[in-house]
């Protein structure tokens, strides 16, 4: 029996193990041209495991450490629900699978990418797999409108990390770091000042409105009254 893990929202989840591994692998099979819009359609548009704000912290996450980004999303989305098991289970499904179809697809692709009709196919997908990355950063895009950042910073940076990687070719490292580090410091920043103002909201100075206390009464009063 696959317990879930404590303090975890159970609602919208996958029930076991085995269902992660079904998902993923799922996903995989389908991810022609990248698992990315796949997984986002699947994780939260159609299982609803996922909110996109949720879905793209993992992906930040899964960008800025070592290896394939969708491989540490699928660990990172195992663990949330199973812990351990789930994130074997998840990256099982992603790689395991799949892994025969991309041998048996490399050596048909490596004895006839000399023919003009495998080439142009080949051609015809990368500009496929252009179109599902910018469908899918346009999706989640919609997300930033509650960013700490505000709309126009978050755009801000997108146009940023644009200049530095596509035209002026810094290394993606130092993207990473320079300017994560910038936008991770300004919402920090933006988070703190509107959690000091919600607990001053919550908590204003309220005037003393304490009752004065009742005199004592005489006991001799009620002898003679």
């Amino acid at each position: 029996m696959n317990a879930p893990v404590p303090g975890v929202d159970m609602r919208g989840s996958p029930g076991s193990c085995r269902v992660l591994f079904g998902v993923f692998t799922r996903m995989a099979l389908q991810g022609f041209g990248g698992v990315l819009p796949v997984a986002q359609r699947e994780l939260v548009e159609r299982h609803r495991w996922l909110t996109n704000e949720e879905f793209l912290e993992l992906l930040a996450l899964g960008q800025v450490l070592p290896g394939p980004n969708v491989v540490n999303l699928a660990l990172m989305v195992g663990q949330r629900f199973f812990g351990v098991r789930g994130a074997l289970a998840a990256m099982a499904g992603i790689l395991c699978v799949p892994l025969v179809g991309v041998l048996v697809l490399a050596a048909l692709a490596a004895q006839g990418q000399r023919l003009p009709a495998v080439a142009g196919a080949l051609r015809g997908m990368g500009v496929v797999s252009a179109g599902l990355i910018v469908a899918t950063a346009l999706r989640l895009s919609m997300s930033l409108k509650r960013n700490p950042l505000s709309p126009a910073g978050a755009g801000l940076v997108v146009a940023a990390a644009l200049l530095m990687v596509g035209v002026l070719r810094w290394p993606l490292v130092m993207v990473v770091l320079g300017l994560g580090a910038a936008a991770f410091g300004v919402s920090w920043l933006r988070l703190r000042a509107a959690g000091a103002v919600a607990t001053d909201t919550a908590s204003p100075g309220k005037p003393d409105t304490a009752p004065p206390p009742t005199p004592l009464r005489d006991p001799s009063e009620d002898r003679h009254g």
